[in-house]
């Protein structure tokens, strides 16, 4: 089996080098691994995220772990560009890098370099020889906010090499009762039901959110959708019903910014009906216009503050993102069908605050029950909100057990 995984991974590196020369993550994910240059620590604590979403759920734990220990240096590593390139240089961190590929080589190497106490994964992310490598050297691994589901390969009869990934590791901190009986299943029992540092970090953002005069310049008054993390199959519903309603003001926050992506989403929209964030302030400036589309990253989670309903993308595809941000600030979610593997998107719906869909049909009776019954929409917005305030604790209880 280490064979197979061995192979695989020099596979998919080969894989994404074949992309580089034409798809720019990939050309950002070679590149950011072939220049790095490690620097020497004598000792260092070790965060790892695959991409943004992770970062934003293990960051409560990072920003505690760096006032706790103002002189112990911090190592950051993300696995996919859209983490790196977005907080490579974060104040938070003593040194950011790409994680190198899952080698023996790399593993030694790189914790040669940056002697860490202990090591810290968000949710997903299980490496063998880097896992290993902090087993041998007796030096803590703890996954957080970490969740299972059956079908994970964990829990297969194929699955002898990741199941000893999992033996490597010091302490698991789950989100729910579920994967804590599966670990169990199989001889893991150092778990500690610890729930979602995401919702410490969106109910924190609600509590004090970065204030933008030129968004609520847009709303004017006006009541407000907001569509966030949107992909083409979302953008097509969103152009619908902002057509079908003339009455709200809209906007659309694409999971893509580039060129062709904003393009594909004016193409659905009327002439004039529109207006792209980085145009606001400029002489073709119309706050006036019905839909703003956000052509930036980084504002969708202070946006949802001047908000009254959200749709969160992605249930057309792989699946939703982040719907807790919303739900933060007391706003009912509309999503996808792709939200199962999501314990949150499932819990919403279940208390009457989040409403999946499964088509145009759907979307606008459940966009039409919310938009012309105030009652209703706040009922359920105020539902959401309670359910984050409900779960927030979990980096108190992550931080009263690990030792860095």
């Amino acid at each position: 089996m280490l064979l197979l995984y061995n192979t695989g991974l020099r596979f998919y590196y080969l894989l994404i080098l074949l992309f580089s020369a034409f798809n720019k993550k990939a050309a950002l994910w070679i590149k950011g691994r072939r220049n790095a240059a490690y620097i020497d620590f004598e000792k260092s604590i070790w965060f790892h995220f695959a991409s943004l979403g992770e970062f934003e759920q293990g960051r409560p734990v990072l920003e505690q772990v760096r006032t706790q220990h103002p002189d112990t240096k911090i190592v950051v590593t993300f696995f996919s560009p859209s983490g790196y390139e977005i907080r490579r240089n974060m104040p938070l961190a003593d040194a950011v890098y790409y994680l190198p590929l899952d080698t023996a080589a790399n593993a030694r190497q790189f914790i040669n370099a940056i002697n860490p106490t202990a090591a810290i994964f968000t949710k997903y992310e299980y490496w063998y020889h880097f896992y290993k490598e902090l087993n041998k050297r007796h030096i803590s691994l703890y996954i957080i906010s970490g969740i299972f589901r059956p079908k994970q390969v964990f829990f297969k009869w194929y699955g002898s090499l990741h199941r000893t990934m999992l033996s490597f590791v010091t302490r698991f901190f789950v989100q729910d009762e579920q994967s804590k009986q599966l670990l169990q299943t199989i001889n893991i029992n150092n778990v500690t039901i610890s729930g979602d540092t995401r919702f410490d970090r969106v109910w924190a953002n609600a509590q004090n959110p970065t204030a933008l005069p030129q968004i609520e310049q847009f709303k004017a008054g006006y009541k407000l959708f907001i569509a966030g993390s949107t992909w083409p199959a979302d953008e097509q519903l969103i152009a619908q019903l902002a057509t079908q309603n003339p009455g709200w003001k809209f906007i659309i926050a694409p999971h893509e910014i580039g060129e062709d992506k904003i393009n594909n989403i004016t193409d659905l929209l009327p002439d004039g009906s529109y207006i792209m964030h980085s145009q606001i302030g400029s002489p073709i400036s119309n706050l006036k216009s019905q839909i703003l589309i956000i052509d930036n990253i980084g504002m969708l989670s202070s946006l949802y503050q001047y908000g009254e309903i959200a749709y969160i993308g992605g249930g057309f595809g792989a699946g939703i993102h982040n719907t807790l941000e919303a739900a933060a600030f007391g706003l009912p979610v509309i999503f996808g069908p792709n939200h199962t593997r999501f314990k949150e998107a499932n819990d919403l719906i279940t208390i009457g605050a989040g409403f999946s869909i499964d088509n145009a049909a759907s979307f606008k009776i459940t966009a039409d029950n919310l938009i012309n019954d105030q009652s209703f929409c706040a009922n359920a917005g105020y539902k959401a909100k309670q359910y984050v305030k409900q779960n927030i604790g979990a980096t108190g209880r992550i931080l009263s057990e690990i030792k860095v």
